[in-house]
């Protein structure tokens, strides 16, 4: 994570005043404007306010205790090898899923329990990426991006059982399901392009990162210096401390971008009257899914068109997206199928319209990033599509 702060830090010197500065200004007072003229400007800031405290303290620490809790395990998972299990168990299928070797199981595990750079790691390491040919090296990038946060997302849709009071385990698993057929599209239609672009000889080599002290990925892993006691309460500590900083970095996309999704979701108060309270809005969304509602509803099966803000959001910050969910089950306009797509698209979509440019600059494949995009847009979508007709299928 912190090798990807680092390079998005990378700034250019242009004119302070440019034709840029007018359309932004002229963007952002159309965008206020838009808010102001139906809710007024003092119930608009009000309802601003107000909706992103809630958010803050009710969705954010929740959404912090799930990542202190699912960081924890994952820690004490890795320290005493539970992951590498997995790994030996699970390396056999990527070959003939995802054409790539077993190695890049861990990749998955990585990302699934962290976030979407966490790949980066694993590609800047000499001995990890020479189990690859060049052109599944660079596919690392949108295996990875599919299953970003996937724990926390799971984990979170599952506590969210305690507001409609019923098991939400079998829609996230089938979402889950969704979201690993979703990857392999995505990583195939990735594989299609690269290999037109590299061919399918040239060997993979880590660029970007200083490396670790090499070891064989496969057969070794590192643990912490002491005894089993010891090793198990720092992990479980660490892990708990990765977990909290991660939430962390969640909290001002859930505060800014759920406040904005809320706001463009929700109508008025339930008198039809604005007074400023959190969670009013000027109802776009819904107008927006009930066009797109012919594909929505045989494809997705969503029960309400506002359902889409969702998928929307996840787009640019799952953390965020996670954060409409429980609003959205209070006003009973999602359901168990909801949250089966809501999980298969919020792994898959993880916010990869905001760290695959980066990523794929980072693996030294900028040229490739669109088809990139492109394929992860199709394999995301396809994930919520098979999330959907599994749950019909087998719940």
């Amino acid at each position: 994570m912190s090798e990807l702060r680092k390079m998005e830090e990378k700034t250019k010197v242009v004119k302070a005043v440019g034709p840029e500065g007018l359309i932004w200004f002229v963007l952002i007072i159309s965008f206020f404007a838009m808010f102001g003229m139906k809710m007024g400007v003092a119930n608009m800031f009000g309802t601003m306010m107000a909706t992103a405290h809630d958010l803050v303290i009710n969705t954010c620490f929740l959404i912090s205790a799930v990542c202190i809790l699912a960081g924890a395990v994952s820690a004490i998972f890795s320290e005493f090898g539970v992951l590498a299990l997995a790994n030996m168990i699970l390396s056999p299928l990527m070959k003939p899923l995802y054409n790539l070797p077993g190695v890049s199981v861990i990749g998955v595990m990585a990302t699934y329990l962290s976030d979407n750079p966490a790949i980066l790691s694993l590609a800047a390491d000499r001995g990890f990426c020479r189990y690859f040919k060049r052109y599944q090296y660079v596919s690392l990038t949108n295996l990875g991006t599919s299953f970003g946060m996937g724990l926390i997302v799971g984990t979170f849709m599952v506590a969210q059982g305690s507001i409609t009071g019923e098991s939400y385990l079998g829609a996230v698993l089938t979402g889950t399901l969704g979201a690993v057929i979703g990857s392999i599209v995505s990583v195939r239609i990735m594989q299609f392009f690269s290999k037109r672009e590299y061919g399918t000889d040239e060997g993979a080599k880590a660029e970007g990162y200083e490396s670790k002290e090499e070891f064989d990925v496969l057969n070794f892993r590192e643990i912490r210096v002491g005894n089993g006691l010891q090793r198990f309460m720092e992990a479980l500590l660490d892990g708990a401390k990765t977990g909290f900083n991660l939430s962390l970095l969640v909290i001002p996309g859930v505060a800014t971008i759920c406040t904005v999704v809320m706001m463009l979701t929700n109508g008025p108060g339930a008198e039809g009257v604005y007074t400023g309270a959190a969670y009013e809005g000027i109802a776009v969304l819904p107008v927006l899914g009930r066009y797109l509602n012919i594909i929505l509803d045989p494809l997705l099966g969503f029960q309400d068109p506002s359902a889409i803000a969702f998928p929307l959001t996840s787009l640019g910050a799952v953390g965020a997206a996670i954060g409409i969910v429980p609003q959205l089950l209070r006003e009973g306009r999602i359901g168990a199928n909801e949250i089966a797509v809501f999980t298969a698209m919020g792994m898959c979509w993880s916010g990869y319209l905001s760290t695959h440019v980066a990523m794929m600059e980072a693996i030294n494949s900028r040229k490739m990033t669109m088809k990139a995009i492109l394929s992860h847009t199709i394999g995301g979508f396809l994930a919520g599509v098979c999330a959907h007709f599994f749950y019909v299928i087998l719940l």
